[in-house]
This record gives C-alpha cells, sequence and structure tokens, in this order.
C-alpha cells in the first residue's frame, strides 16, 4: 500500500484505532497487557561504485523512517486472542537520479531513476494463545534459519502468512508456518517470493518461473545445556527448492570472564522441481572471549551444483553475510576473522567496535576461471546510558570490497536511532 502525503498525517491514529477498536468486547488484559513504541531512523547511505563499468559512480541518499509497533495483550479464557500492527514510513531528505540505488528508498514507478519522497506500509496480525502455543496471521517477522526479515536498511521488510510456535516442553521452541508473500525493504508492495540469485549462484529456473507464493517452513530448537543448545528447520518454496538447516552452539566457560564459543551450521538445499537448485553449504564459527574482548575465527564452504539459496529480500543463516556478500556463491569457499571490543570494559558503557575481514576464493566461473573475493567491515556504535535521550543510539558502518567478478565497492553508511516507548 502506498501512502500520499495526506495519508502520514492519520497512519498513527488509523493504526491505534485498529487495535483500540476491538477492545469493547474484550476483556481488561487485552488493555492492561498492550505496549507501543515507535523507533525513528535517520539513515544515510553512500556506496562508491570505485570507477567500474557502470554509468552511475556512486549511490548515496539520506532518509528519515519511523517503524510503530503496537502489541495488545491476550483475552481472557482457555484460549486468549489479541491483535499487534505494525506501521513502518520512510521519507526522503536527500537523493538525485545519478545517486539512487542505496536500498533505502523506494523508486518512482514512472520514473525508476527517481526516489519517491515518501513511501510505507501498514499491517495487522491477529494472535491467539493457548497455553504455551502461540498462533500469528497477518503481516510477520520471523527470524529462523530458514527465512529471516531484513532490516539492514531504513525499513525492514516483512512477510504475510501464519506462524505457529510452542514452547510447551521446558528448553523447546517449535516452529512451523506458511508464507504467501513478501514486502521489500524498499517497497510499499507484497509480491510472489523467488531465490536471490545474484553473484555467481549459477542458479537456473524451469518453465514454471521464479516465483511462488508458497513457503513452508517447520522446526524446532532445544537447549540441551544451559551450554549446548542446536536446531533443525525445513523451509521450502514451493517448485522451487527446498532446504534443511542443522546448528549447533557450544558455550564453553573458562572462568574470569572468558569462554570460548563453537557455533556449526550445515544447510542442504535441493530443487523442487522448477529449478536446479542444488547446494551444501558448511559453516563453523570460534569465538573466544576475554573481558571486553571478542575474538572470532570462520570458515565456510560451499558445494554442489549452484550456490547458497535463499528468499530474495531477507537474509540468511551464513556465518559469512556481512554487509555487502554472503560469499554463498558457487562452490566459493571463504575464511573469515573478526574483532569486537566492549567499552564498557574501560568504564565507557554503551561504546562498541567491531571490524572483520572474509576472504573468499574458489568460485566456479566456468571457462573465465576462479573467482575470488574479499570484504573488509569496521563499525563504531554508541547508545547514550543516561539523561534525557537515553537509548539514542549512533553508528558508523564503513564497507569495502574487491573483486574479480563482481563490482568493486566503498560504503558508508551513518545510523542514528532512537525508540520512543508510547505505552
Amino acid at each position: 500500500m502506498q501512502l500520499k502525503p495526506s495519508s502520514r498525517t492519520f497512519l498513527l491514529s488509523g493504526l491505534a484505532m485498529a487495535i483500540l477498536g476491538t477492545a469493547n468486547t474484550a476483556s481488561a488484559a487485552f488493555i492492561e497487557d498492550s505496549k507501543a513504541s515507535v523507533e525513528l531512523r535517520n539513515f544515510y547511505m553512500n556506496r562508491d561504485f570505485r570507477g567500474s563499468e557502470s554509468t552511475q559512480a556512486k549511490a548515496e541518499e539520506w532518509a528519515q523512517g519511523f517503524i510503530l509497533k503496537m502489541e495488545s495483550g491476550y483475552t481472557e479464557g482457555p484460549v486468549g486472542f489479541g491483535l499487534d500492527a505494525l506501521g513502518l514510513l520512510g521519507v526522503k531528505l536527500d537523493s538525485s537520479p545519478e545517486r539512487t540505488g542505496t536500498g533505502i528508498l523506494q523508486r518512482d514507478r514512472n520514473a525508476p531513476n527517481r526516489a519517491q519522497d515518501d513511501y510505507g506500509s501498514a499491517g495487522l496480525t491477529a494472535k491467539a494463545k493457548l497455553s504455551a502455543t502461540t498462533l500469528h496471521v497477518g503481516t510477520l517477522q520471523p527470524v529462523l534459519p530458514v527465512i529471516m526479515r531484513n532490516d539492514s536498511r531504513l525499513l525492514p521488510n516483512t512477510y504475510r502468512g501464519a506462524w505457529l510456535q510452542s514452547k510447551e516442553i521446558d528448553g523447546l521452541t517449535l516452529d512451523a508456518g506458511k508464507l504467501t508473500d513478501i514486502s521489500y525493504r524498499d517497497s510499499s508492495d507484497s509480491e510472489d517470493m523467488t531465490v536471490f540469485n545474484g553473484g555467481k549462484r549459477n542458479i537456473t529456473f524451469g518453465s514454471g518461473g521464479s516465483t511462488s507464493d508458497e513457503f513452508l517452513f517447520a522446526g524446532g530448537r532445544y537447549q540441551f545445556a544451559p551450554e549446548l543448545s542446536g536446531s533443525y528447520y525445513y523451509g521450502g518454496l514451493d517448485g522451487i527448492y527446498k532446504q534443511h538447516n542443522l546448528n549447533l552452539v557450544h558455550v564453553l566457560p573458562l572462568g574470569d570472564g572468558q569462554s570460548f564459543k563453537t557455533d556449526l551450521r550445515y544447510v542442504r538445499s535441493t530443487d523442487d522441481g522448477g529449478s536446479n537448485v542444488d547446494n551444501n553449504a558448511f559453516g563453523a564459527l570460534f569465538t573466544y572471549r576475554l573481558g571486553g574482548h571478542g575474538f572470532t575465527a570462520g570458515y565456510q564452504k560451499m558445494s554442489g551444483d549452484t550456490g547458497f539459496a535463499y528468499i530474495s529480500g531477507g537474509d540468511n543463516a551464513l556465518i559469512n553475510l556481512l554487509q555487502i556478500n554472503d560469499f554463498g556463491n558457487q562452490d566459493e569457499k571463504s575464511w573469515q576473522v573478526r574483532y569486537d571490543y566492549d567499552f564498557a570494559a574501560m568504564g565507557i558503557p554503551g561504546l562498541s567496535l567491531m571490524t572483520r575481514y572474509v576472504s573468499g576464493d574458489n568460485v566456479d566461473l566456468g571457462a573465465a576461471g576462479e573467482g575470488k573475493t574479499w570484504e573488509r567491515n569496521t563499525d563504531i556504535a554508541y547508545v547514550i546510558q543516561n539523561g534525557a535521550l537515553k537509548g539514542l543510539g549512533v553508528k558508523l558502518r564503513n564497507a569495502t570490497t574487491r573483486s574479480n567478478f563482481q563490482s568493486d565497492l566503498d560504503e558508508n553508511r551513518l545510523i542514528i536511532s532512537y525508540s520512543l516507548a508510547l505505552w
């Protein structure tokens, strides 16, 4: 749904009425347990294409985002019912036809090289709860190994469908659901889903096309012990691909503010009759923490006839998913080193640093030989801890990537965010 300028005035009040208007027949808990917040997100992004053959030298835009979340409580009785609402609005602050394409603004339908002045969407989610089992139907933002929302730009992407989650057994979380369409992070439209096929994935599609309106998922996560957890999830885009995802995480306490974390991931993706998807993805991350320091090393390997498959517009669970690349091309092998520091250890709570480097090679380029890519990221973030501006966050993200088969890029993002509880 596209928001006209006149609609902006009524966005908050309209969503509030959607929830509170149902309260006439609801119990007190429906209102008393409700909560609402609005996140203000100011986003600047500059992507330099480093003299590529493209006619566009850079993408540079600045925008203001508003993310309104309202969650009701549940009515009383054996089965409780509730209603949630989500409102998303992005407003252009700076852009031009020569600098569009950052992914933080929606392009104009009639002039694709121009960004719209504003865009947004609103969604409702009906919910029901029986004991420790919940059902959500409507607008969804799952963060599961086989289906993840993307929240790396001005506004997050959303899905529509149904999601059943059960926590009846201590330590065990079970999930199952069906998604029917997606709304991209820089769009106000709902669309059928497809597979991300950038880089050298080498995924092809049959006569049935590349899109589907049915994504099924099911699986669960179990906490075997305080230090050990494991999960298995299935995800399938009807007629295109099927996927099995396994994850095992162990944290070994070493005493005196020290720990060693092992994170192992394996994903098997195959076709579902309408593509050539065939991929094995293995990843291993090892992190040693000492006080405010975190030292990480990782290895990721792709094998099979294609690269890694996941829903375009969302995120994925690869260990080498970075700011620009995910190193999921056909036959790609990649290595990661990372360093984190929490300045609370030096008496500066709220300030943090992350820097990492990933190098990938062995990409199948056919007759062109072997593909290679490297990427370096640095994030510096600060969240104000006290005073009138408590909770205000500032993050600077820098990325550089070089490749012999993709564009060379230098990128900077500046994000200023503040969440305000409405009640």
